[in-house]
């Protein structure tokens, strides 16, 4: 298996269970060893080493620490929090609706406002590379559509780099510059697809999904998660 993502690119990635998407993540992250090849993380716009921060379908919340605590968590990792750390996390924190909880504790949010805070304690350590493990998937409609919007805003605020794993294959369209469909054994890349979409304005999770051409990309994808040979009508490779 071959791929890269580029600066500021989303790549989703999609496949049957089993198909090897958290093994790969657990390659790309670090958490397992190849036993050959090798996985590069590009370097930062500084020339520092890039960073790459990993974000699951749970929160993981530490209850008994408030939720500015929990958002400058990532940091505390790996140096000393500093006091311009704390005044960006309030600020992270105030852009998602959620200065006024700063010193609640997670019991106190909903699940999205949950998921907000997992977000902010994974953009706080600047990272080069954000991996989504279907980080959405246990949010109401609204909400899901919300968050998909952040994330879509990272790209544009930030130039981070995203690789999404979803079941969900409108998400996975909405939200990607590029799609990649993983299956076999051992997995490979059964089809790589640039997702274009004309939208009126800016491209958001529901202008994405209006779009004329999302129903062609959403064919092409089910078709080949379900094993028939592929369309590429309305998409290119």
């Amino acid at each position: 298996m071959d791929f890269s993502v580029g600066s500021g690119e989303i790549v989703s990635i999609v496949g049957r269970s089993g198909a090897g998407k958290s093994t790969l993540f657990n390659l790309i992250s670090g958490l397992l060893t190849p036993q050959s090849g090798c996985v590069e993380v590009g370097r930062r716009a500084d020339g520092g080493e890039g960073r790459i921060a990993y974000m699951l379908q749970k929160d993981l919340l530490l209850p008994w620490r408030t939720v500015l605590e929990n958002a400058v968590l990532g940091i505390e990792l790996y140096r000393k929090v500093r006091r311009e750390d704390i005044e960006r996390a309030r600020q992270m924190l105030a852009r998602y609706g959620l200065d006024s909880f700063a010193d609640a504790h997670p019991h106190a949010l909903s699940g999205g406002m949950r998921q907000r805070v997992a977000l902010t304690r994974t953009l706080l350590v600047e990272p080069t590379l954000v991996l989504l493990d279907e980080p959405f998937s246990a949010l109401d409609y609204e909400t899901r559509l919300t968050l998909e919007d952040d994330v879509m805003d990272l790209r544009k605020q930030n130039g981070t780099s995203v690789i999404l794993v979803t079941h969900d294959i409108e998400e996975a369209i909405a939200m990607s510059d590029r799609v990649i469909l993983l299956g076999g054994r051992p997995a490979c890349i059964e089809d790589n697809i640039d997702v274009r979409l004309s939208t009126s304005g800016s491209r958001t999770a529901v202008s994405a999904r209006e779009a004329p051409e999302f129903r062609a990309y959403h064919s092409r994808i089910w078709n080949g998660l379900r094993g028939h040979s592929i369309q590429h009508a309305g998409a290119s490779a």
